[in-house]
C-alpha cells in the first residue's frame, strides 16, 4: 500500500508528509484493526476523500458513476429498497454503514449484472457483501459520498410510508376534553394506540438521525394540528405537519417511550431520554417537555423538544476542530499545561460540548484521573468516569465531591453560579486541569462575567488559562456555490474587507440544488482564542473595580487573536461560507 501512497504523492493528491503521517499512523493501530491508508488520508489527515478516491479508482482500473437521486424511478427505488429489504437487519445495516447501494441490474437472465455504487470501492468489506447478494455477476463502481448518501436518504425515507397512513386516523374531537382541568384519559388511550401513531413517532426518531438533525421541535398548534420541525444545520425546518391528531395524543405517545417521565403530569415541566439502535448504531435522545398555553385556553398542550446524541458525530481528533493557526497553537498550549482552567464561551448550540470532549481526548491517558460534572451527560467519553447527576446527587454536589476524589483532569459542564465557579477556580489553582464553559458573547466579555459572578481579579488572573470564543456557522454547498457578483461588494467592505482583500481572494454565495439545503450544507466553526499572557494577566490584576474589555482584546488582537468576525472573514476568504452568514453570526462585532 505504500507503493499506491507513492502514486498519490506523484500526483500531487498527497504529499510525502502527509503519506509519511500516514504510515505512522497505521503503524501505531492494532493489527486486528488497522485501516487502508486512503482511509487514513481522509479520516484523519484532512485530505479531500474524493481527490483519493478518484485516483485509486483510475488505479485499480473502477468504473465512476456520477448519480443525481432526483433521476431515481420508482422502479428503481422499488428495486434497491427491495434487495436491502432481503437482507438481514445486521446485514443490510452493514450495507448502508459502508455506503453501498445495489443501485440497478442490467441485462436478463444469467447474463444480468449487477452495479453496486460504492462511496469507496476498495474497502474489502463492500466486495464482501456484494458476494452475498442473490447475483452471481456484478460490478462494483465509484461514486462520491455525497451522491451515495443522497441516493441512500431517497430510498430509505420512502420507507416512511406511515406519513400516509396517519391521514386516515379518525378522531372524535368531542372527547378532547372532559372539563377544564381533566383530559379524558379513556379517549386519549383509544387514540394513542392506534398503530399509525407509533409509526410516527418512531419514524421521527429514525429519520431525524438519518437526515443528521440535532435537535426535533414538536410544536402542537390550533385545529389539531401537530408540526414536526426538525433543526437541520442550525436552521429549523418543517418536516411533516400532522394534521386531524389531537396534539395530547402524540405528546403521550412520545412520553410513554421516553423515560424518567410521567405521562401524566402536564402542568410541569419534564427531562427525559430515550434510547434506539438505529442503523446498527445506539443513539440517545434527550427529551425536554414544557407546557405551553395555545388559543385554546381548557386544552392541555406541551411542546416537545429532542436533542441528538450520536457518539458517530463526536469528534476526538483537535485538528478536525477547525481551528486557525493562532487559535491552534494557543488551545494546545493550555491544555497541555498540568493545571490551569480553559473556558469555552457561546450561546446555546455553537458547539462549546463538542470542542471540550475534543480537548478531553487530546490530554486523556490511562494515567490520568479524568471526572466530568454535566447535567444532563451529553457524550460518553472513554477513559474518563462522568458522575450522574440525580435527586440524590445534584450538581453542587457532585462539584464538591470531585475535590475529594483525586482528579488529575476535570470537566465542570457549566459555570452557573458563583459557588461553581469558585470550585472551578480553586481546581485549577490547586494543580488540576480544568475545563468548563460559559455563556457571554465574546472572550473578553467572560473576564467580565466572572469578575461580576464575585470572583476576584487575582483568582482569574492565576486560574484562567485561556477563554474560547465561538459560533457555528454554515458551509456553502461546494456543488452549487459560485462566486458573489458585484452586488456583494458594499457589504463584504462593512464587514472589514478592503479592496486589496477583493482582489486577491474570490468570495463565494449561495445557490441551492439538490444536494443541500438553500444553498448550505454541513457546519464549521468560527473561534476567537484569549490566551493569558502576563501582560493580559497583569491587566486584569490591575483592573480595580472595572474589567476594561475593550483593552484586553485590543491587546489579544496585538498578540495575533482572531476576533470572532476576523475568523469569520477568513472562513469567506477560503471559500468555507458566505458575507450573510457570517454578518449573522458575528453581529456583536458591528456594534
Amino acid at each position: 500500500m505504500a507503493k499506491i501512497g507513492d502514486i498519490l504523492v506523484a500526483k500531487g493528491v498527497i504529499s510525502q508528509e502527509i503519506l509519511e503521517q500516514a504510515l505512522e499512523v497505521q503503524q501505531n493501530e492494532p493489527a486486528s484493526n488497522r485501516r487502508q491508508l486512503g482511509k487514513i488520508f481522509y479520516e484523519d489527515l484532512g485530505v479531500d476523500q474524493h481527490s483519493v478516491l478518484h485516483e485509486l479508482s483510475q488505479i485499480f482500473a473502477i468504473k465512476e458513476l456520477d448519480v443525481h437521486p432526483d433521476e431515481l424511478t420508482e422502479e428503481q427505488i422499488a428495486f434497491i429498497d427491495g434487495l436491502y429489504d432481503s437482507r438481514s437487519d445486521e446485514v443490510r445495516a452493514a450495507m448502508i454503514r459502508a455506503k453501498m447501494v445495489p443501485f440497478k441490474l442490467n441485462g436478463q437472465g444469467s447474463e444480468s449484472v449487477l452495479t453496486i455504487l460504492a462511496a469507496d470501492p476498495t474497502d474489502p468489506d463492500v466486495a464482501s457483501m456484494a458476494e452475498q447478494l442473490p447475483y452471481s455477476n456484478f460490478e462494483i463502481v465509484y461514486s462520491k459520498v455525497d451522491n451515495v448518501d443522497a441516493v441512500l436518504n431517497k430510498v430509505l425515507s420512502s420507507r416512511n410510508d406511515f406519513l400516509g397512513i396517519l391521514d386516515e386516523i379518525q378522531y372524535d374531537e368531542e372527547s378532547v376534553i372532559d372539563d377544564e382541568d381533566d383530559v379524558d384519559e379513556a379517549a386519549l388511550d383509544a387514540e394513542i394506540n392506534q398503530s399509525a401513531l407509533t409509526a410516527l413517532v418512531e419514524g421521527v426518531l429514525v429519520e431525524a438521525v438519518r437526515q443528521g438533525v440535532s435537535d426535533v421541535h414538536i410544536v402542537p398548534s390550533p385545529g389539531n394540528v401537530t408540526n414536526i420541525n426538525f433543526r437541520v444545520d442550525g436552521k429549523l425546518e418543517t418536516w411533516h405537519s400532522q394534521k386531524g391528531v389531537k396534539p395530547e395524543a402524540i405528546a403521550a405517545v412520545f412520553k410513554d417511550k421516553t423515560r424518567n417521565v410521567d405521562r401524566f403530569e402536564r402542568d410541569m415541566a419534564q427531562d427525559g431520554f430515550i434510547q434506539r439502535k438505529i442503523d446498527d448504531h445506539l443513539i440517545r435522545y434527550r427529551v425536554s417537555l414544557i407546557p405551553i398555553v395555545g388559543s385554546e385556553f381548557d386544552r392541555k398542550l406541551e411542546s416537545i423538544v429532542i436533542r441528538i446524541l450520536d457518539d458517530r458525530k463526536v469528534i476526538t481528533d483537535l485538528n478536525k476542530l477547525g481551528l486557525q493557526e493562532q487559535a491552534l497553537k494557543d488551545f494546545k498550549k493550555s491544555i497541555n499545561k498540568p493545571s490551569g482552567i480553559v473556558i469555552v464561551t457561546g450561546p446555546t448550540g455553537s458547539g462549546k460540548s463538542t470542542t471540550l470532549v475534543a480537548a478531553l481526548y487530546a490530554v486523556i491517558t490511562p494515567e490520568k484521573c479524568v471526572l466530568t460534572v454535566e447535567d444532563p451527560v451529553e457524550y460518553m467519553i472513554n477513559g474518563a468516569r462522568q458522575l450522574k447527576i440525580s435527586d440524590k446527587m445534584g450538581f453542587e454536589q457532585a462539584i464538591r465531591a470531585i475535590l475529594r476524589h483525586d482528579p488529575d483532569i476535570v470537566l465542570v459542564g457549566e459555570i452557573r453560579d458563583l459557588k461553581t465557579a469558585e470550585t472551578a477556580m480553586k481546581l485549577a489553582n490547586t494543580g488540576h486541569l480544568t475545563f468548563s464553559t460559559l455563556h457571554t458573547n465574546d472572550a473578553p466579555s467572560a473576564v467580565s462575567r466572572l469578575y461580576k459572578m464575585g470572583i476576584e481579579p487575582f483568582l482569574i488572573s492565576s486560574s484562567v488559562s485561556l477563554i474560547l470564543a465561538q459560533r457555528l456557522i454554515r458551509r456553502l454547498c461546494p456543488d452549487c456555490k459560485k462566486p458573489a457578483g458585484p452586488e456583494h461588494k458594499p457589504a463584504a467592505l462593512e464587514l472589514g474587507f478592503t479592496e486589496e482583500d477583493l482582489k486577491n481572494h474570490t468570495i463565494y454565495e449561495a445557490v441551492g440544488c439538490n444536494n443541500c439545503r438553500h444553498g448550505y450544507k454541513g457546519r464549521s466553526a468560527v473561534m476567537e482564542s484569549l490566551y493569558f499572557t502576563p501582560k493580559i494577566r497583569e491587566m486584569i490584576i490591575t483592573s480595580g473595580d472595572q474589567i476594561d474589555e475593550e483593552a484586553i482584546k485590543e491587546e489579544a488582537i496585538r498578540n495575533g487573536m482572531l476576533t470572532l468576525r476576523m475568523s469569520g472573514m477568513e472562513r469567506i476568504k477560503e471559500g468555507v461560507t458566505s458575507i450573510e452568514e457570517i454578518i449573522a453570526v458575528t453581529v456583536e462585532d458591528a456594534e
